[in-house]
């Protein structure tokens, strides 16, 4: 069965499941929901609970005949509903809400995919009796329950080339987890997508990753996406949005406040996880015969520092910083009123000063360099 890795939203995640509420978890597919479910049921839920999958249709069938009198047959005297991947089930929202509001003393926990189809199944009726928990794939900081410092060490290389999806650490061979992030990319990374917003052909927006995965730590021009794709300008928008919306990449904007000069209209796309990244460009080298080793850092650490912030709860927002005469600063964090800047490096020896335009336009800011030799403090 391999590892079964603690997850880090577990005391949060028991803390918002409440009675006549619904608690919603939201992922990428196989980072780990219906796992981590499955273990709170057996060691965490001291009531009675029904576990359905949305997936299922005779599931769907019960479900969407929304009378108080079916759910009283299907639920019992169960005090605990858990439907898995429940944006399958159609208008899951309106049935959700009935069942809240007609049986006391009801849990209600419903796992999606994505966010646009779980905002716009569930969004609307369930207002004022939801709470939206999110998962990634698996974080240092729950590496770090179940390794010492020198295996985490040890394995950096490897989570840089094949990222850190939880069914990796079952397989014990490169070519395994080459294989099984190829079919991640291919089944299951638009599935959604395919599925929710009737776009026909994957090709156009897997080319637009590929384009994004040659451009980590670079601005991205939309407008230039388009042109070498073939697709308008509002079109490339809308992929880059439903591509952030399953989970696959996220946005990082310009900061600029003092300084004219500053860019801020482009931003800067990251992917959540090195190995889909790879798997895209279809390139599972090892570092030391990497030309992107730098690129793999950056993703990796970013990535990591945004899962890291998600689940400690820091209210902060992340930019990057540049000016027209480039000078640059990876990751810009504004957190209670303060300015944090990072910059990320590969290589711990090479000489990084904090830029002069930065450090005099915001002197009250701090500056740290975050590589290999310190980022364990930064990510866990």
């Amino acid at each position: 069965m391999g590892t079964y890795f603690s997850r880090a939203i577990r005391e949060v995640f028991l803390q918002k499941l409440l009675p006549n509420k619904v608690l919603i978890l939201l992922g990428a597919r196989r980072v780990g929901k219906t796992m981590f479910l499955k273990n709170l049921a057996d060691n965490y839920f001291n009531e009675p609970f029904l576990f359905l999958n949305g997936e299922d249709m005779e599931t769907q069938a019960i479900l969407t005949h929304r009378t108080v009198e079916n759910y009283r047959r299907l639920l019992g005297d169960i005090k605990l509903l858990i439907i898995d991947e429940a944006q399958k089930v159609p208008d899951i929202g309106q049935a959700l809400k009935l069942m809240v509001d007609s049986f006391d003393g009801l849990k209600i926990i419903a796992t999606g995919s994505s966010v646009f189809d779980i905002a716009n199944k569930l969004g609307e009726p369930l207002t004022g009796r939801k709470y939206t928990i999110t998962m990634f794939p698996l974080a240092q900081m729950e590496f770090s329950a179940v390794e010492n410092l020198v295996e985490t060490r040890s394995r950096l290389d490897e989570r840089l080339i094949f990222g850190c999806y939880p069914e990796l650490s079952q397989m014990l061979t490169s070519k395994e987890k080459a294989d099984y992030l190829k079919e991640m990319v291919s089944a299951y990374l638009l599935k959604d997508i395919l599925e929710f917003e009737g776009i026909r052909s994957s090709d156009k927006m897997l080319a637009l990753l590929r384009l994004i995965a040659f451009q980590i730590g670079k601005e991205v021009s939309v407008e230039e996406l388009g042109r070498q794709l073939g697709i308008s300008r509002n079109t490339a928008e809308k992929y880059l949005d439903l591509l952030s919306k399953v989970f696959v990449i996220y946005k990082l904007p310009g900061y600029s406040k003092n300084l004219r000069s500053e860019i801020s209209k482009m931003n800067r796309w990251y992917f959540y996880d090195n190995g889909i990244r790879n798997s895209l460009i279809n390139n599972f080298n090892p570092i030391s015969l990497r030309n992107d080793a730098g690129d793999l850092w950056e993703n990796y650490i970013l990535s990591e520092r945004t899962k890291y912030q998600h689940y400690t709860g820091r209210i902060v927002n992340n930019y990057f910083w540049r000016t027209y005469e480039q000078q640059e600063i990876d990751w810009i964090e504004e957190e209670g009123g303060k300015l944090n800047a990072f910059e990320i490096k590969w290589n711990p020896n090479k000489n990084v000063r904090i830029p002069a335009a930065w450090a005099k336009a915001y002197p009250g800011s701090t500056f740290s360099i975050i590589s290999p030799g310190n980022y364990l403090d930064w990510i866990s």
